[in-house]
């Protein structure tokens, strides 16, 4: 019992509902920002954690964030901040490389285990490569060929245009291939055209 002295703790509850927009977003979004942080962390509980609080922070922001004219491109920022910063926190560099490789691993499961050695090796080199990518390439590359969204999905969790998307991938090719000592195919840049 409190006495009429001793002030009262008054316990604020939010009152209002997000909009239907905030779960549209969300629904669009969680599982791409899922993957993404999973592949950054190679942690799937820190992962989910992060972007759940990510997500509560954009319910908080939802306002200003959709005065934004580009409310995907500030989504997206906010995730990649709180995942270096993250990583900052626990001193160590993304884990882009094991989980990419062990991903692609576990989904060749059926393969005969010679073949996932080998898969494993070709990939560890090009995985490395992607992670020393720019920032713009290396989120595309992550997103269109090693978690498999297409362009138009790439472009949308981004917040950037398609042909963006496809011009990013290309540079981002050529340079993989200049980093591997590969040969680049000149029709190699079709299946980005969907």
């Amino acid at each position: 019992m409190t006495s009429p002295h001793q002030p009262q703790r008054v316990i604020r509850t939010m009152t209002t509902e997000l909009p239907t927009a905030f779960w549209g977003f969300h629904n669009l979004y969680y599982r791409p920002y899922l993957e993404y942080a999973h592949i950054q962390l190679g942690d799937q509980r820190s992962a989910g954690e992060l972007v759940h609080t990510t997500f509560m922070d954009l319910a908080l922001r939802w306002p200003d964030m959709m005065e934004d004219a580009n409310h995907e491109a500030y989504a997206w920022a906010l995730l990649r901040e709180r995942i270096a910063d993250e990583l900052r926190l626990q001193g160590r560099a993304p884990a882009t490389v094991e989980t990419a490789v062990f991903a692609r691993v576990n989904r060749a499961a059926l393969e005969s285990v010679r073949d996932q050695l080998a898969d494993m090796e070709s990939a560890l080199g090009l995985y490395a490569a992607i992670s020393r990518l720019p920032e713009r390439q290396f989120d595309v590359m992550v997103l269109r060929y090693v978690l498999g969204y297409t362009s138009e999905h790439t472009a949308h969790i981004l917040g950037v245009t398609e042909a963006t998307v496809r011009s990013q991938a290309r540079h981002a090719k050529r340079k993989l291939a200049k980093d591997l000592d590969l040969t680049l195919d000149p029709t190699a840049d079709r299946d980005d055209a969907e």
